[in-house]
């Protein structure tokens, strides 16, 4: 990696969270929704190394596009039950979104008792073990077996 990079990369972590916010803009080319500072420190530090380092290879970028039209087409594909209703999709961007919570897409993880927790962020809600959660609460309750705030859990700070 390139010294120029490496430098970029340190000053990161000294940054404010707008001003990363609006690094990840320019990096990324997208919206940035997220005001988590640990997570955006290290999306930026990725993806500038990544593009210094000349990113991903063609065969990557091939299958990646081949499963996003298989994804696609999972989706969109008409489901052939009598009686159904046509059901409009959800908005692309959820609206309440609680700024501790990387965008969707996205895994928290955690060490617990000696195992690797991994949550999927989801549009609406979360995905631990292939099951689906509405809240973090959730799934630290399946975790733990007791009552436990997910966000605690999960060290997702306060609320702004």
């Amino acid at each position: 990696m390139n010294a120029r990079v490496t430098a970029e990369i340190a000053r990161l972590p000294d940054m404010k969270v707008a001003d990363l916010q609006k690094r990840y803009e320019q990096v990324f080319r997208e919206e940035c929704r997220s005001r988590n500072k640990q997570y955006l420190v290290r999306r930026i530090a990725w993806r500038l190394q990544a593009n210094d380092e000349g990113g991903l290879s063609t065969e990557a970028i091939m299958k990646a596009g081949e499963l996003a039209v298989d994804a696609e087409s999972r989706v969109t594909a008409p489901r052939e039950h009598a009686n159904t209703q046509t059901v409009e999709p959800k908005p692309a961007a959820f609206v309440d979104w609680d700024p501790r919570l990387p965008p969707p897409n996205n895994v928290l993880e955690r060490q617990y008792k000696g195992e690797m927790i991994r949550v999927v962020v989801l549009q609406d809600g979360f995905e631990y073990e292939g099951e689906r959660f509405r809240s973090l609460t959730a799934v630290a309750k399946k975790v733990t077996g007791t009552h436990t705030n997910g966000f605690l859990f999960f060290r997702l700070g306060r609320r702004p």
